[in-house]
């Protein structure tokens, strides 16, 4: 399984992104695609992630009311809608999929280990 993120870039305050991950190759069953960020002088961590039926999703305090997780089956693609956009959210975006034995919440505290793929990471840079 390979993932590849895109939709990265330098964005206003205020403004607003779609980041998109796309899966390709072979993926386990109850296989879903989580969203992690990596800012500045900080730790990587779970922003947004949900199972793979799409009923249980967790955020982050910090996004909470402006970050979005989704996913179209059908094209293998999960996708991080992000509005409105803050400074503080400068930083890497990753994607990272695995089998969502355990809920939404404790997957976006998992080692990055317990994670089957991790994408290369996207820039996202909010500035005026």
């Amino acid at each position: 399984l390979q993932l590849a993120e895109s939709g990265g870039g330098l964005v206003q305050p205020g403004g607003s992104l779609t980041l998109s991950c796309v899966a390709s190759g072979d993926t386990p069953d109850h296989t879903t695609i989580n969203w992690w960020r990596q800012v500045p002088g900080k730790e990587r961590e779970g922003v947004a992630c949900i199972d793979s039926d799409g009923r249980d999703a967790y955020y982050a305090e910090s996004v909470k009311g402006r970050f979005t997780i989704s996913r179209d089956s059908t094209k293998n693609t999960a996708y991080l809608q992000i509005n409105p956009l803050k400074p503080e959210d400068t930083g890497v975006y990753y994607c990272a999929s695995g089998v969502d034995w355990t809920t939404a919440e404790e997957m976006c505290h998992w080692p990055a280990y317990e994670y089957d793929a991790w994408g290369q990471g996207t820039q996202v840079t909010v500035s005026s």
